[in-house]
């Protein structure tokens, strides 16, 4: 039979005793038992009532649009088992608290106004919060494909102008591609953008 052994450790994976008898004290404690080949985690302390917890996720929801990963977490976060997370999470979507869809929109949308990014960097950062690339591809189609022309155009003749200093074209053209790319642009617009600039 293999030997099995305990070791106390914090959650974020820290050791606090190599010792498996002394006993120690933190507001984070966890105990994994380990075999050859798989491990178990399971959390003593700061884990809430199953109820409790779905109350409080209600509430997190209902403040701002979530996407599921960050209801997940939230409820790890809170002590929940694997089954307990799945359930609260199907809950939260059968009343309406829970819609990735719309989280996608809002935040594509939020993004796209208030820090002007790209359609890459939008999506980027969607795929970084597991969204689903149907959900992605719906939030990219809710941005005007003129007002977005527009803003790229703007973007790009405000980074031009403000490297007025510099003599060489090609660098002034590199360094405001740069900056588009960064943005979250696609390529062949900038290119674009960039020659139309020129050409006035």
């Amino acid at each position: 039979m293999e030997r099995i052994f305990r070791r106390k450790v914090d959650l974020v994976g820290r050791n606090k005793s190599e010792d498996p008898d002394k006993f120690f004290r933190t507001t984070l404690t966890g105990l994994i038992w380990y075999n050859s080949t798989t491990f178990v985690l399971t959390m003593s302390l700061n884990r809430i009532p199953k109820e409790q917890a779905f109350q409080k996720l209600k509430h997190y929801c209902a403040y701002q649009e979530r996407c599921h990963k960050e209801v997940r977490d939230k409820l790890y976060s809170l002590g929940q088992w694997k089954a307990d997370v799945e359930e609260i999470t199907a809950r939260l979507i059968e009343e309406g608290y829970l819609n990735e869809e719309r989280f996608a929109i809002q935040f594509a949308g939020g993004k796209y106004r208030m820090k002007q990014w790209g359609r890459k960097k939008i999506e980027s950062a969607l795929k970084e919060k597991q969204i689903s690339a149907y959900c992605i591809k719906k939030a990219l189609k809710q941005i005007d494909e003129d007002d977005y022309a527009g803003r790229l155009s703007k973007l790009a003749g405000e980074k031009w102008t403000s490297l007025k200093g510099e003599r060489n074209v090609f660098t002034r053209m590199h360094k405001t591609q740069d900056y588009l790319l960064q943005k979250g642009y696609e390529s062949d617009l900038i290119k674009a953008a960039i020659a139309k600039i020129r050409e006035e």
